[in-house]
C-alpha cells in the first residue's frame, strides 16, 4: 500500500557559496526555512523539483525534504534537515553565531 504523501520543501545547496537554501512560492532561492514553500501535493511536489534541478547554474543537490507546518513557516520532521539549517557544527559562525 503506498505511504501517504507528507509535506515537503525543495532544498539544494546554493553553488557558489555551499549555503542550505529553499525554494520560495515565487521561484526565489532563500536561506531561511520560515520562507520556504510548503508542499503538500505530491504532482505539485514533482513538479518544483524538477524545475529546481533545472537550475544547474544556481543550485546542486536538489531534493525534497519533508516538513511540518509551524506557526512561522516549515518546520523540519528529521534531525538532518534541522541540522542543515543551522550551518556547520564545528565551531560558531555564519548562521549559528545568530541562534
Amino acid at each position: 500500500m503506498p505511504r501517504e504523501f507528507t509535506p515537503k520543501v525543495v532544498t539544494a545547496n546554493a553553488l557558489l557559496e555551499g549555503d542550505v537554501v529553499y525554494l520560495t512560492e515565487d521561484d526565489r532561492w532563500t536561506r531561511d526555512l520560515r520562507d520556504a514553500e510548503l508542499l503538500t501535493d505530491e504532482a505539485d511536489a514533482t513538479l518544483r523539483l524538477l524545475g529546481a534541478e533545472a537550475q544547474q547554474h544556481v543550485v546542486v543537490g536538489a531534493y525534497l525534504a519533508d516538513m511540518t507546518a509551524g506557526a512561522q513557516g516549515p518546520e523540519p520532521t528529521h534531525f538532518r534537515e534541522d541540522f542543515r539549517r543551522t550551518g556547520p557544527s564545528n565551531y560558531s559562525h555564519g548562521k549559528q553565531s545568530a541562534r
